[in-house]
């Protein structure tokens, strides 16, 4: 079941416990819903049927009303193929100087064009498709998560993709303190690894086409990164975090079987 059909079902939920109940407030309060929006679920119910559940991410659909015409976006990104350390804003000037007017802003929206959007669902999705399963095919249960306070994470609790889904899978959401990137150590250490040892290399030695490209690549490194390349952090001791991993699982004690006792 994907996370759109979780969070369909509960609102469904919400609404045949009002029926049951015949009271729209304790439904309410006990599902986690306001007032407002347990009308809105049942006139979108009423009005689309079981589709009317399902959440919808708000924009435009198709191209961006602000993309830049399609040789500008060619010329900046053949520009930063050859100077891969030029900012927006050098990036825009060197374009300038051969003709070619475009904002630092300008280079910033093609450039962001080639990495997946910062949502809430894209959250979501990590959560669901990568890091539940490998924590199931190894037996472990995932209690508490710990992130920072960024909007994909971080929202209202009846109302926040990310929130809804882990409530839905009982999990608990803990974050770090503002501005203490500390809090979060190990994935700022990740960050900095994945910059300096995939991206800086991987940017000044291939162009790419797509999304799909980088993220191809990116998942052969991170193979890699798990379970190949030695690490040096706290409590490591050059093994691999696939090692480390799979090493602090709880142990199960093998249970005797009790044999009934003979009448006497």
């Amino acid at each position: 079941m994907t996370t759109k059909d979780k969070v369909a079902r509960r609102k469904l939920s919400l609404l045949e416990l009002a029926t049951d109940l015949d009271n729209v407030s304790k439904a309410c309060k006990l599902m986690g819903y306001s007032r407002q929006q347990f009308y809105e679920i049942r006139r979108n119910f009423q009005t689309y049927g079981a589709q009317g559940l399902i959440d919808r991410l708000p924009g435009p659909r198709g191209p961006h009303p602000n993309r830049v015409p399609e040789e500008v976006e060619q010329a900046i990104l053949a520009h930063a193929l050859d100077h891969p350390s030029h900012g927006p804003l050098r990036v825009a000037q060197e374009l300038t100087l051969q003709g070619i007017q475009v904002s630092s802003g300008g280079v910033r929206g093609v450039w962001g064009r080639l990495y997946t959007a910062k949502l809430p669902v894209t959250a979501v999705h990590v959560m669901n498709n990568d890091v539940l399963p490998t924590f199931e095919q190894h037996g472990a249960r995932i209690t508490t998560v710990l992130s920072d306070n960024g909007r994909e994470y971080c929202g209202r609790p009846d109302k926040h993709p990310y929130e809804l889904f882990l409530q839905l899978e009982e999990i608990k959401h803990r974050t770090t303190k503002v501005r203490r990137p500390q809090s979060n150590g190990f994935v700022e250490r990740l960050h900095r690894t994945l910059l300096d040892e995939h991206f800086r290399v991987m940017g000044r030695t291939k162009f790419y086409d797509s999304v799909d490209e980088m993220q191809k690549d990116l998942d052969a490194y991170l193979v890699t990164y798990n379970t190949k390349r030695p690490h040096q952090g706290r409590g490591m001791q050059g093994r691999t975090p696939a090692t480390v991993f799979v090493a602090g699982l709880p142990k199960v004690k093998n249970r005797k079987e009790v044999k009934p006792k003979k009448a006497a």
